[in-house]
C-alpha cells in the first residue's frame, strides 16, 4: 500500500471516529435534556415512581414498607429495601419529592457507563472505542426511557456491571482477594436491589467456578449465608411480610409471545452490540477461555427471557445491554489486536470500526422533534412529522422503538392537567384512593394502596379484600383515581358501586378519572 493512500486511509478513519463520537454524544445530550425535564416534573411520570418514593419515606420514618395488604392503608412494597435506602439521604434536601429517586436512578446510569468504559479501556487500549462502549450503553432506548426514572431497576444493573468488573479480575496477583470481596458486596447490593440480580449472581458464582472451585464454593458459601442472614431478619423484622410481598407476590402470569416479541425489538434496536457479544462469546467458547463478561452477557439473556411475566417488559433487557455494549469493546479490540503488524488489514480495520458504529446509530434514534434545537435536528433527520399518541393526546416525540409510553417531554398542559387532579385532592379532607402517589404525597394525605401489589397478591390467593371493600362502600375515600384500573375485580366492583366520574383529565398522555362518592339517593342510609 502507497503512502498517500495509507495516510488517507488514517485520514477517513480519524474523521469517522469523530463523528461516530459525535453521534453518540449526540444521544447523551438528549438523555440529559430529559433527565433535566423529569427532575422538575412533580408527578408520577411512570406509574410506581410514586411509591418507590414512599418506601424510602417510610424508611426515613423508622418504618417497614412490607405489610398486611389486608389492613388499612393496604399498602406494601413487592421491592428488596437498597434503592429506597439510597433515596433516605436526599430526602432533607428535596423533600418528599420524586427527583430524589430520579436523581439517584440517573446517576446509576451513569456509573454503569463509567464502568464499562474503563473496563474496556483497561482490556483493549485505546480511548475511541471505550468511550463508544459507554456512550452506546446510554444511547440504548431502553436506557433513555428509564434512566431518570424513580425505578430501581437500572440501580440494580449498576452494582451488576460493577459485580462483574470485580469478579472478572478476582484472580489478580495482588488485588485478587480485594477484588473478590468487592464483587461479592456488589452482587449482594444488586440482590437486594431487584431479585432479577439472581442471574448475574450465577454468571458471577460460574465464572469463579471455572477458574477455582474451592474459591467459588467458599464465595457462594459466603454470599448465601450473608444473603439468608439479611433475608430472615426481614422476613423476622415484618412478621413475614417480607417473603409474601417480595416473593410470593411477584409470581405473576407469563406470556412467551410478550418475551418472543421483546427478544425481536431488542436485537433490532441494539444490533451491532448484540453481534460484536455473540462474536466474542463464541470465540472464546471454541477458541479462547470464557470470560466473566461472556458469562454475563449468556446469563443476561435469562433476565430478559422472563420478560414474558406480566408487569414487566423491556426494562428486563437493560443488564443485557450493559452486558452487550461491553463486550462488544472487547471484541472490538480483540479483533485489532489480532490484526497486529497487518498494516492493510489494520487500517482498513481502524475504518470499519467507526463505520459500524454510525451504522448502528439510527437504529436506536429517539429524540423530541420540536423546539429551536431539537425542530430543525428532527427535520434534517426526516422524523420531524413523527409523533406519539398516547390516550389522549399525541407528543412531537420520535422512537425508533415504535408505540412507547416514556421519553416524551412534559408540556404545559401536563402540568396545568396536574394541578387540576391536585385541586380536586385538596378539596377533600378525606384520605383518597389513588393508583399513582404522588398525587397524595403531594397534599400531605396518607398513601392509600398500591395498585399493581393488590391485584398480584389477589391473583395468588393472598389477598382478603373485605377491609377494603368494606371502607369503599362507606365512602370513607374522599376521591378515587384511576389511571388504569389495576385493582382486583371486587375493589373495581365496589368503587363503581359507590362512586362516580367526575372529570376526566388528560395528564402526560393518559386520561386520567376523577371519582366521587356517589350522592345520596332518597330513602338510603
Amino acid at each position: 500500500m502507497s503512502t498517500t493512500t495509507s495516510q488517507a486511509l488514517k485520514t477517513l478513519a480519524a474523521a469517522l471516529t469523530v463523528l461516530a463520537v459525535l453521534a453518540y454524544v449526540g444521544y447523551l445530550l438528549v438523555y440529559l435534556v430529559y433527565a433535566a425535564d423529569l427532575f422538575r416534573w412533580p408527578f408520577d411520570y411512570d406509574q410506581g415512581e410514586g411509591f418507590e418514593l414512599y418506601d424510602a419515606i417510610l424508611y426515613a420514618r423508622g418504618e417497614w414498607p412490607y405489610r398486611d395488604n389486608a389492613a388499612f392503608p393496604f399498602y406494601a412494597s413487592n421491592y428488596p429495601p437498597l434503592f429506597h435506602l439510597l433515596i433516605v439521604p436526599l430526602l432533607p434536601l428535596f423533600g418528599e419529592r420524586v427527583v430524589a429517586g430520579r436523581l439517584v436512578s440517573f446517576l446509576a446510569t451513569l456509573v454503569t457507563a463509567a464502568t464499562i468504559a474503563t473496563v474496556v479501556r483497561r482490556k483493549t487500549g485505546g480511548k475511541a472505542v471505550p468511550l463508544l462502549s459507554g456512550l452506546g450503553y446510554l444511547a440504548s432506548n431502553y436506557v433513555y426511557q428509564v434512566g431518570p426514572l424513580c425505578r430501581l431497576h437500572l440501580t440494580m444493573v449498576m452494582f451488576e456491571t460493577l459485580a462483574i468488573a470485580f469478579i472478572a479480575e478476582f484472580d489478580h496477583p495482588q488485588h485478587g482477594r480485594r477484588n473478590l470481596l468487592l464483587g461479592l458486596f456488589f452482587l449482594l447490593c444488586a440482590g437486594y436491589t431487584k431479585q432479577m440480580a439472581v442471574f448475574t449472581v450465577a454468571a458471577a458464582l460460574g465464572y469463579v467456578f471455572l477458574r477455582d472451585i474451592k474459591k467459588s464454593l467458599l464465595a457462594g458459601f459466603a454470599l448465601a449465608l450473608v444473603a439468608g442472614g439479611i433475608f430472615w431478619y426481614l422476613d423476622r423484622a415484618t412478621g413475614g411480610q417480607w417473603w409474601v410481598n417480595t416473593i410470593q407476590a411477584n409470581v405473576n402470569q407469563f406470556d412467551y409471545r410478550q418475551t418472543l416479541f421483546l427478544f425481536g425489538q431488542w436485537f433490532r434496536l441494539h444490533t451491532l452490540f448484540i453481534l460484536l457479544a455473540a462474536g466474542y462469546l463464541t470465540y472464546e467458547l471454541f477458541w479462547g477461555r470464557l470470560s466473566a463478561y461472556s458469562l454475563w452477557f449468556l446469563f443476561a439473556l435469562g433476565t430478559g427471557a422472563l420478560s414474558g411475566k406480566w408487569g414487566a417488559g423491556f426494562g428486563y433487557f437493560t443488564t443485557a445491554v450493559a452486558a452487550a455494549a461491553l463486550l462488544s469493546g472487547l471484541a472490538i479490540g480483540r479483533l485489532s489486536a489480532s490484526l497486529a503488524g497487518r498494516g492493510t488489514a489494520r487500517l482498513a480495520l481502524a475504518v470499519l470500526i467507526p463505520t459500524l458504529y454510525l451504522w448502528q446509530a439510527p437504529r436506536m434514534l429517539h429524540l423530541p422533534t420540536s423546539g429551536p434545537v431539537f425542530g430543525p435536528l428532527a427535520r434534517r433527520l426526516g422524523v420531524a412529522d413523527e409523533l406519539v399518541t398516547g390516550d389522549c393526546t399525541t407528543f412531537q416525540y420520535h422512537d425508533s422503538m415504535g408505540y412507547t409510553q416514556l421519553g416524551h417531554l412534559l408540556t404545559p398542559a401536563d402540568y396545568a392537567a396536574g394541578e387540576r387532579i391536585l385541586s380536586y385532592v385538596r378539596a377533600t379532607d378525606k384520605p383518597i384512593f389513588s393508583e399513582e402517589a404522588m398525587f397524595s404525597l403531594l397534599t400531605s394525605k396518607p398513601v392509600v394502596t398500591n395498585p399493581t401489589q393488590l391485584l398480584n397478591l389477589y391473583n395468588n390467593g393472598l389477598l382478603d379484600t373485605t377491609e377494603i371493600v368494606e371502607r369503599i362502600e362507606r365512602e370513607e375515600f374522599g376521591l378515587v383515581i384511576f389511571r388504569a384500573q389495576f385493582y382486583p375485580p371486587p375493589v373495581l366492583n365496589a368503587i363503581g358501586q359507590h362512586y362516580q366520574v367526575a372529570e376526566h383529565v388528560c395528564m402526560n398522555g393518559f386520561y386520567y378519572h376523577i371519582l366521587v362518592p356517589r350522592p345520596a339517593t332518597p330513602g338510603s342510609e
